[in-house]
């Protein structure tokens, strides 16, 4: 299914989250597209989609916005749009374009085994985690990263038999390189501070949060102690490792809340919650409202 095809009543199996995988419209570089951010929204306006539809995608986006505003919804926070955001969606994040407003920029969308493995941005694409947007104004950041994303378009662009798809992996790894040099946002952590032990962690949660919620079990799992794991996490987010177990519960349960019609009974047992009480018992802690009233406020009922 392609992202500049989808139709206003599609939704997903089961009425979970619409997942997209990566299908362009007209696939140049295998695994790899970029194009206007205003182009994005003029397919789906030729179509009659909805600019709005919330989507999970299985690839990655990069957008620079050059010019306009807007609004951009990323599990739950809305960023403005203006000249010299940058935003990083990854896959499994929910997303929309709350108000796509004029908001114009270089959009590039990429799978997860795009980028050269023999590059440590190679690791960047593989965690889930990380910045979901910055804010670089006319910084000289700004510059730099305008000036490569130039470059893609130029190549990508080029007549499609001498488009060449090593330099625009390696034009994408010097990119991601460059994100990951900004400084990161003081109240996001800093991932790269809680090392290899971090990494790893953050890997096994994302395969393992909905089937145990147990330090202890990640620790086993990875050859670590808890107290090894909390260590990292500490470094890393300021946080405890049952926290940060806790806290990737908490949100996949706000977007499944949000975004789907699942019962709550059915949305505890996807997270491994047996009893339903306990599910709204840990969500109540964790958001300090109940389930059915956070559904209600997120889905206007």
């Amino acid at each position: 299914m392609r992202p500049a095809d989808l139709k206003e009543s599609e939704t997903a199996p089961g009425g979970a989250i619409l997942r997209l995988d990566f299908r362009p419209p007209d696939e140049r570089v295998p695994g790899f597209e970029i194009i206007d951010l205003a182009t994005l929204h003029e397919r789906r306006r030729r179509r009659g989609r909805r600019p709005d539809l919330v989507h999970r995608v299985d690839f990655h986006t990069l957008t620079l916005i050059t010019e306009g505003s807007g609004e951009h919804a990323i599990d739950f926070v809305t960023y403005p749009c203006r000249p010299g955001t940058l935003l990083w969606v990854r896959p499994g994040q929910v997303q929309r374009f709350v108000r796509p407003g004029t908001a114009n920029g270089a959009h590039l969308l990429f799978t997860p085994a795009f980028p050269p493995h023999t590059s440590s941005a190679d690791r960047l694409v593989k965690e889930w985690y990380g910045p979901a947007c910055r804010q670089l104004g006319a910084s000289a950041d700004y510059a730099v990263l305008s000036t490569l994303l130039g470059q893609m378009r130029a190549e990508y662009d080029r007549p499609a038999q001498t488009v060449s798809g090593e330099i625009l992996q390696l034009l994408l790894a010097t990119v991601l390189l460059q994100i990951d040099r900004l400084p990161h946002p003081e109240s996001g952590g800093d991932p790269h501070a809680g090392g290899e032990v971090y990494r790893r962690f953050r890997a096994e949660l994302e395969r393992g949060y909905a089937t145990t919620r147990r330090a202890a079990d990640y620790a086993h799992r990875l050859g670590y102690t808890v107290k090894t794991l909390t260590r990292a996490c500490v470094a890393a987010t300021g946080q405890p490792v049952k926290h940060v177990i806790d806290a990737r519960v908490a949100l996949e349960a706000q977007r499944l809340l949000a975004h789907t019609d699942e019962p709550v009974a059915t949305i505890a047992r996807r997270l491994g919650f047996v009893e339903p009480t306990n599910f709204g018992k840990f969500f109540t802690r964790h958001t300090g409202v109940t389930p059915g009233t956070f559904r209600q406020t997120h889905q206007g009922g």
